[in-house]
């Protein structure tokens, strides 16, 4: 069910500063968007939408991405 009222601005900037967490961490990892992806299985425009920051994501997602890139899920949420 979509919101009626977008989230407040510090809820959408601290979203994407997940997304860019996130990111930094597949990119140091050495993995594409792609390859994340595949190994959660997600779709790669939804995986896309969750690092850029456009798309709030679930925690069971954020967990998968986390494990997927091997690094601690308190890493790409602090």
């Amino acid at each position: 069910m979509p919101r009626s009222v977008p989230p407040p601005a510090w809820v959408i900037a601290r979203r994407r500063a997940i997304g860019d967490r996130i990111r930094a961490a597949r990119l140091a990892a050495g993995y594409t968007q792609e390859q994340i992806a595949l190994r959660i299985p997600m779709d790669r425009a939804t995986y896309i939408r969750i690092e850029q920051g456009h798309s709030a994501a679930l925690v069971d997602s954020l967990i998968l991405i986390a494990d997927a890139i091997g690094v601690p899920l308190a890493e790409l949420v602090e």
